[in-house]
């Protein structure tokens, strides 16, 4: 038996499957004083104390990392950069505690300027001053040589021993300094508090008796162990979009093109599926209008869900507008809540009976007076501006994917513009949603009677995910590994080959996913980077570079054959 839980910010949604079906399936409220007791609460109706000992693995996607960067409510933190020579230094400023310090490696991984150790000092004895605790340090290539890290980080674990601290090389070995930057940066702000988050859902298990394999959902559709997230809490940036695009994968098991759209209940998550693949973000992750070096689908959340209040804006000349979102302030008035929402709206126009009628109907009736309109006519309104909103965002979302090299090479196969089939609608607003806004934009719709938990069906039964980049350097004779930030001699170079560089991170992949326990996964690998450049000095060669990616992709579970309709 799997669980798949999806911890939203407004409700955690969980599935136990089985075989070919959804055994049990169910909804709840989300407690985000106490995600524990949210957990324990969804365990507890999944599960029957005489069926734990069945349990195979559990995985749940969350946005919790995705909500703690949105809201900037991560603790302060300080990036510590080495830029070296080249651009404007202010061009890599991320937030607002950014010092830049001298050293320098060049793309070779050679030393070209050593750091200065009184200047490291000064800079920390600021960061403690002002009362941070959690430093990110940055270098440039550092991704080949990532010396001057290792330094800084010793001196703030030696002096410093109350600050935490997250070098870049560890994050990633991949070249572009900003996004390496910008990801280790968002890692030191997250770290502690996904950490909490991990012993919570430990606690939860083991106070439940379960001893099952524990997953947790990454931005790229795949699983990765808990125990590794520890270290990588930016995997899980945008766990709950990756959820709701491959429940709809899941779900429809098709060659067609469809966008997705994963109503909740505090936001929407549009994502694309182009001929049954869903669409990656070929430059990383894009959190808070930067780039990251996170492997994630090409996705995007707009402030607009169920739970998004209606109100009323009045202007200083007595006029007033209504306004639906962005906020969300508690639950639909029919579920008791104090402020009508767009639940509320659907409820009363489509006689859809959700929790107590009268409720949404009493709030609406009190917003249409103050604004002089039938309660008919307000809904209607607020209706067309809801379809409108996400009509206008998924086509906004086209212009953006049109970027993308799966989109491109659709074009290109096809001899014509790319062709949208359907929406998919997801979460339990979609069934009276989606059909209003696939008619306004003149496609089919889908909806599955799982829909509403379609996401935690897609962390259910996700298969784990790993890619591994190599960067050899015959010259120098050293390679790096990525992940791990692993720089090693390569020892005999004559005639390395790139068959042998394919060979080396073959290996480096296996090593890894045995480490995680992938199991027979790790065999199901493909090479998607193979490059192999010259060094010449003067009239001869003096040796070779190469730049290897292996990768485990995003699919399903191999017992995964689909749920019953």
């Amino acid at each position: 038996m799997l669980i798949g839980i999806d911890v939203g910010g407004t409700y955690t949604d969980g599935v136990l499957y089985e075989g070919s079906s959804i055994v049990s399936s169910v909804k709840r409220p989300t407690d985000e004083t106490n995600l524990k007791n949210s957990l324990l609460q969804v365990l507890d109706e999944l599960v029957g104390s005489g069926e734990k000992d069945k349990l195979k693995r559990v995985v749940l996607s969350t946005t919790l990392v995705t909500n703690l960067l949105a809201t900037r409510r991560g603790e302060r933190t300080a990036l510590l950069l080495l830029p070296g020579h080249g651009l404007p230094q202010q061009v890599y400023a991320t937030g607002p505690d950014t010092y830049f310090l001298k050293g320098g490696v060049d793309f070779r991984g050679r030393v070209i300027e050593p750091p200065d150790k009184n200047e490291i000092r000064d800079v920390l004895k600021e960061v403690e001053s002002l009362g941070i605790k959690r430093v990110a340090v940055a270098a440039k290539f550092a991704n080949r040589n990532n010396e001057h890290e290792k330094l800084i980080r010793k001196i703030i674990e030696e002096e410093y021993p109350d600050i935490s601290v997250v070098i870049s090389s560890e994050i990633s070995c991949k070249l572009n300094f900003p996004r390496r930057a910008v990801t280790a940066y968002f890692t030191a702000m997250t770290l502690k508090e996904w950490n909490r988050f991990a012993d919570d859902i430990e606690q939860a298990l083991k106070e439940r008796d379960v001893e099952a394999e524990i997953h947790i959902l990454k931005a790229d559709g795949g699983t990765i162990p808990l125990s590794v997230s520890r270290k990588k809490p930016y995997e899980t940036v945008f766990s709950g979009p990756a959820a709701s695009t491959m429940g709809a994968v899941a779900l429809t098991r098709d060659n067609l093109n469809s966008v997705v759209l994963d109503i909740g209940g505090t936001t929407t998550d549009i994502s694309l599926i182009i001929g049954g693949q869903p669409l990656y973000a070929s430059r990383g992750a894009h959190i808070e209008g930067r780039y990251t070096h996170i492997n994630a689908l090409a996705v995007k959340s707009i402030p607009l869900g169920g739970d998004s209040i209606v109100w009323c804006e009045w202007y200083a000349n007595g006029d007033s507008a209504i306004r639906v979102g962005p906020h969300r302030k508690g639950a639909a008035a029919c579920f008791g809540g104090e402020q009508p929402t767009v639940t509320d709206v659907f409820n009363y126009n489509l006689d859809l009976k959700l929790g107590k009628p009268e409720l949404s109907k009493a709030k609406l009736e009190e917003l249409a007076q103050k604004v002089r309109l039938s309660t008919v006519d307000l809904c209607d309104n607020i209706v067309e501006m809801v379809i409108d909103h996400l009509a206008d965002a998924v086509e906004d979302m086209f212009k953006e994917w049109e970027n993308e090299p799966a989109y491109k090479v659709w074009e290109i196969i096809h001899g014509r513009k790319f062709r949208l089939d359907r929406l998919i609608g997801i979460g339990a607003a979609a069934e009276a949603i989606i059909p209003l806004v696939a008619k306004k934009m003149n496609v089919d719709h889908f909806i599955h009677k799982y829909s509403p938990v379609a996401n935690a069906l897609g962390a259910c039964v996700v298969r784990p995910t790993l890619a591994v980049e190599v960067h050899v350097d015959t010259e120098n004779n050293f390679f790096t590994v990525d992940p791990g930030g692993y720089r090693k001699s390569l020892g005999k170079t004559g005639n390395f080959q790139l068959s042998d560089a394919k060979e080396l991170a073959q290996k480096y992949l296996k090593e890894i996913g045995q480490e995680r326990g992938m199991g027979e996964y790790i065999n199901e690998f493909q090479f998607y980077m193979e490059e192999q450049f010259n060094v010449i000095k003067g009239w001869h060669r003096a040796g070779k570079l190469f730049d290897i990616g292996v990768q485990v992709s995003p699919g399903f579970i191999n017992e995964y054959r689909g749920v019953d309709a």
